[in-house]
Formats: structure tokens, C-alpha cells, sequence
């Protein structure tokens, strides 16, 4: 027989509740589409299934797409990341199925996401793609009951943009990723704060004075660096791409390789979302009781089957601190068994910031719901009218004016005969 739902313990939902109603709190915009959600009814007669990090952000979108008529089943994108606690307040206060275990393994992580999908979606939300590609490799059967889909991170978004590459994606996707009200502050500010957060909760490390080295410097690599440098690091950023190379060396970072980097840092943390970036030679460069932590979304950043293979012992130090001793004495502490550290040791991104994301989420999800007629199955950007309007009512809730222009302002701006 089918469960309901799969949880860790349907006790822990009063905690839950009181963490969730925290960070609603902290969600100014996702309130204020919530509000409209409950009289409009935007998604009524569709089945969301969302494949989401559990937490008390997720709990708020979930609600709000509860309350805009979908029949919400969860499930989590990643194994370490769902917040027990959360997945209990959710079944219980919300009545939203949720198939989430923190520290489950693998192969119950793929189990759930199929107990999620006996839902029959007619809309995928995911955070990684995982939802979709499960989907479009066997469970093709419910393409058809399909209308579209929306993707949170940029994993994802690259994975669904081979896919319409490969021409082989059957229905449309809202990558909120791409929006700017998503991607500038989320994975700037958001993962900057947290991912330190979750290695500072993990091993207790003094920021100030350590050398930290940041793989990748996207938006998620500009915040962690920035965050890095404001806590007194001495940060290294690795690049394959010239331009963000170039943009982290005149931000004044150290530039170099991997190789290079690696008998210098104390403090490793990858954030590109491509695999074996830390691999065995620089393993056997690190100096001893070197951290390495990864906060892109898959655990294929660190090699750790390499890392593996050339350890002489293993053991658990901390909590999800595991140590690798090397034959030369060297220790490898590697966080989070190279899980996003962010979710998995500390509590991820702050509702604030989360709030603009979940906004785009719910939004193109209503955008999918109104439009789906007339898209073709590609990978689409969150409008701009609704990225601009995001950040006008985070604006506001921050009591914030913006300036306006002038009348004469508007005829320069669109004139082409004033110049000098």
C-alpha cells in the first residue's frame, strides 16, 4: 500500500510550524502573492509536484501554491538538505504530502521522488532538474497530462538547456534561475552568507586570517568571496572562464589554478556545478587539516572516490566532518560528504533573500499556468514585468522610494536629436 506521505517523525511538527511562521516573517513578496492567491485561484485544478529543498523558505512557497488551488505533493532535491521538522508541519498543518528524509540514502532519495510523481503532475517544479529528468527517461507515460515546469537553480537550468539542445525536452520550463531578482540576490547574497554559515556551524574554523579558496566565480562564487573577504580571508578564486577570471582579478582576488591553489588554502568550497573540480592532485598538494566543502548542488564537485582511494584512514570528527588521513600525515576534512554545506550543516538561505526567489517561483508558475498554449517545449526566462514588479514590492517592504523621472527626462531619454 502507497504512503501517504514519508517522513521522519510526525511529532516534530509543532517545531516546525514555529519555523515556518519565522521566516513568513521574512517574506514580504511571497505574502502579498499569497493574499492574491486566495482569492484569484490561479492554479486551481493543477497538481504541482515540487522536488525543493525542505525548508521553512519551501514550506512558504508550498503553502502559497496550496492556497492559489494546486494539489501540492513534495518530495526534496537533495538527501541532506530536507529539514525534518519542516517536512512534519508541512503534512500535518498544511496537508501537503511530503516524501523527505533528511540524511536518506540515495536510493531512497530517488524512491521518493517516485512516490511524489504517482501524484500525475501537470506541473513540475524542481531545484536540479532531477523531477524532469526522471520523467523524460522513465516515467514518460505522464508527459502528456504535462502542461510545464519551472527550475530554481543553475544546475538545473543547464541540464534543461542541453535537453532543448538535444531537441528531447517535452514541455516548456520557466528557468527562475535566469530572473535577476533570482540569480543577483539569491545566489549572490543568499549563498555567500550561508554556505559560510554551514562551514563555520561544521568545524568552528576562524574566517579571519585562513586562506580561503573559492572554485568558480559565477554569482554564487562572487557572494561566497565577497562574504569570505568580509570576514578576513585571504580568498583565491579559480576560473576556467577569462572574463570572470579577469572580473575576480580586479575585484582583488588572487587568480590562479587549482594546482596552484591548493598548498595554500585552508579552506576550500567549490561552487561550480561541474564534476571532480577538487580531484587527487590537489588532494595530495593540501596541507595538513585543510577543509573542503562544496556548495554547488550535486556532490560531483570533490572527488571523493579519488580522495578515497589515497587515504590511509577515515574516520568522523565532527558532526558531517569526515577526516581522510593521506600516507604523508596530511588531513582532509570534507564537510557534508560533499553535499550542498549550506543546507546540510546550517539551515540555508535567509528567508529575506529566499523570499524573491520563492516570488518567481510562484509567479512562473501562474505565468505557466496562463501561457502554456503558446510556448514551445524550450527552456524560458522569467518575464521581465514580473522581475521588475519582484523587486519594486521587495523594495517597498524594505520602506524603500524609488525616484522618478521627470517628463522632460522621459522625452530626452527618447529622443535621438538632444545631444551636447
Amino acid at each position: 500500500m502507497k504512503k501517504a506521505y514519508d517522513i521522519k517523525d510526525i511529532k516534530l511538527a509543532a517545531e516546525g510550524k514555529r519555523k515556518i511562521e519565522w521566516a513568513e516573517r521574512n517574506m514580504p513578496v511571497l505574502r502579498l502573492i499569497r493574499e492574491d492567491f486566495k482569492k484569484s485561484k490561479p492554479l486551481a485544478g493543477q497538481t504541482c509536484v515540487a522536488c525543493l529543498h525542505i525548508t521553512t523558505e519551501t514550506a512558504n512557497l508550498l503553502w502559497t501554491l496550496k492556497e492559489g488551488g494546486a494539489n501540492v505533493v513534495a518530495c526534496a532535491s537533495n538527501p541532506l538538505s530536507t529539514q525534518d521538522e519542516v517536512a512534519a508541519a508541512l503534512v500535518k498543518y498544511h496537508g501537503i504530502p511530503v516524501f523527505a528524509i533528511k540524511g536518506e540514502s540515495n536510493k531512497v532519495y530517488y524512491s521518493h521522488i517516485l512516490s511524489a510523481l504517482e501524484a500525475k503532475p501537470t506541473l513540475t517544479m524542481d531545484d536540479g532538474a532531477d523531477t524532469v529528468s526522471i520523467i523524460h527517461k522513465t516515467h514518460r507515460h505522464l508527459i502528456p497530462g504535462i502542461i510545464g515546469g519551472t527550475e530554481e537553480t543553475t544546475t538545473g537550468v543547464i541540464r534543461l538547456k542541453a535537453m532543448e539542445k538535444e531537441g528531447v525536452l517535452e514541455y516548456p520550463i520557466i528557468a527562475v534561475n535566469e530572473a535577476m531578482t533570482k540569480h543577483l540576490f539569491d545566489n549572490r547574497y543568499g549563498t555567500g552568507q550561508s554556505t559560510l554559515d554551514g562551514v563555520i556551524r561544521a568545524t568552528n574554523v576562524l574566517l579571519a586570517g585562513s586562506t580561503l579558496v573559492v572554485a568558480g566565480y559565477g554569482w554564487c562564487g562572487k557572494g561566497l568571496a565577497m562574504r569570505g573577504s568580509g570576514a578576513g580571508a585571504n580568498v583565491i578564486v579559480t576560473e576556467v572562464d577569462p572574463i570572470k577570471a579577469l572580473e575576480a582579478k580586479m575585484e582583488g582576488y588572487q587568480v590562479m589554478s587549482m594546482l596552484d591553489a591548493a598548498p595554500l588554502g585552508d579552506v576550500f568550497i567549490t561552487v561550480t556545478g561541474d564534476i571532480n573540480v577538487i580531484r587527487k592532485e590537489h588532494f595530495m598538494k593540501m596541507k595538513d587539516n585543510a577543509i573542503v566543502a562544496n556548495s554547488g548542488h550535486f556532490n560531483v564537485e570533490i572527488d571523493l572516490p579519488a580522495l578515497e582511494k589515497i587515504a590511509v584512514t577515515k574516520k568522523e570528527v565532527r558532526n558531517m566532518v569526515v577526516e581522510y588521513k593521506l600516507k604523508s600525515g596530511s588531513r582532509i576534512n570534507v564537510l557534508a560528504d560533499g553535499r550542498l554545506v549550506n543546507l546540510a550543516t546550517a539551515e540555508g538561505h535567509p528567508a529575506m533573500v529566499m523570499d524573491m526567489s520563492f516570488a518567481n517561483q510562484s509567479q512562473g508558475a501562474e505565468y505557466m499556468v496562463k501561457n502554456y498554449r503558446d510556448l514551445e517545449k524550450k527552456v524560458y526566462t522569467v518575464p521581465a514585468d514580473i522581475d521588475r514588479k519582484i523587486a519594486e514590492i521587495k523594495l517597498k517592504s524594505m520602506g524603500v522610494k524609488l525616484e522618478k523621472l521627470t517628463a522632460e527626462q522621459v522625452k530626452y531619454l527618447g529622443s535621438w536629436q538632444e545631444g551636447t
